[in-house]
């Protein structure tokens, strides 16, 4: 037990700069406190005291404003960022080192028993207000932008955005195994999603500079056609036959 504080108490060191010390962190910060709360509600539930643990979860829910069912697993080093409006469904696994920020729901879609809510694996980090629903399975380090609505499986080290959820990359294979175990981006906001951006950016760049330099081109060789035709005058009037253009006549004036 002491252990899992001490554990909690060090994950928020590392991913808020704006945390200060740990009594700081031991008295404001719901998302410990729900976390501690949920440890007794979940031992409670598998003692089978189903009504004590819901009691104790409600309890919870109300003093932190972070919903957890008891029977949720949850993992080592899990951090709830502000945490209001986060809500865990019964059958939702949660591995280590994971980050959920306020707003997140893994919930379910199945009025079935059974295995209904996600599961996260290892590292995943969950933006604010995203939507994680069904028994669908985050691959170890995925991130999901805010308020992204997620109803399938997203591979390992791979960034979902969007609603419904698309896939922004997805590492291969060798860049996989190279990736840190302890790698942290706040928000699921990382730098593949710039690099994205920037690629998408430098593709429609390109594209429009070839079509600039055809359209020089094409207006080069026009303008010597136009030149061995007689100058300025006759190209104009040859540019606007081509183009059907008419001069706008003008109206006399109306004498009252």
């Amino acid at each position: 037990m002491f252990d899992h504080i001490k554990e909690d108490i060090a994950i928020v060191f590392q991913r808020d700069p704006a945390a200060r010390t740990h009594w700081e962190i031991l008295t404001t910060y719901p998302g410990v406190h729900a976390l501690l709360m949920h440890r007794l509600a979940h031992f409670l539930w598998q003692k089978r005291l189903f009504w004590l643990a819901r009691f104790s979860s409600h309890l919870a829910r109300w003093l932190t404003g972070i919903e957890i069912h008891p029977g949720a697993s949850i993992g080592h080093r899990v951090f709830i960022d502000h945490g209001m409006g986060v809500v865990i469904g019964e059958t939702a696994v949660i591995g280590d080192d994971c980050t959920l920020y306020h707003g997140v729901t893994l919930g379910g879609t199945s009025w079935n028993k059974g295995k209904r809510h996600p599961t996260l694996e290892n590292g995943v980090v969950i933006g604010a207000g995203a939507k994680i629903l069904g028994p669908i399975t985050l691959g170890t380090g995925a991130k999901i932008g805010s308020n992204a609505v997620v109803v399938k499986d997203v591979p390992a080290h791979a960034t979902a955005i969007g609603i419904p959820a698309r896939l922004l990359d997805e590492a291969p294979a060798d860049k996989k195994a190279e990736a840190p175990s302890n790698s942290f981006t706040a928000y699921a906001v990382v730098d593949d999603n710039e690099k994205f951006n920037h690629e998408a950016m430098s593709a429609a760049l390109q594209a429009l500079l070839e079509k600039s330099a055809k359209q020089d081109r094409k207006l080069a060789e026009m303008a010597l056609q136009l030149q061995l035709l007689g100058g300025d005058a006759q190209a104009d009037s040859i540019v606007a036959s081509a183009f059907d253009v008419k001069p706008r006549s003008k109206k006399p004036n109306s004498k009252k």
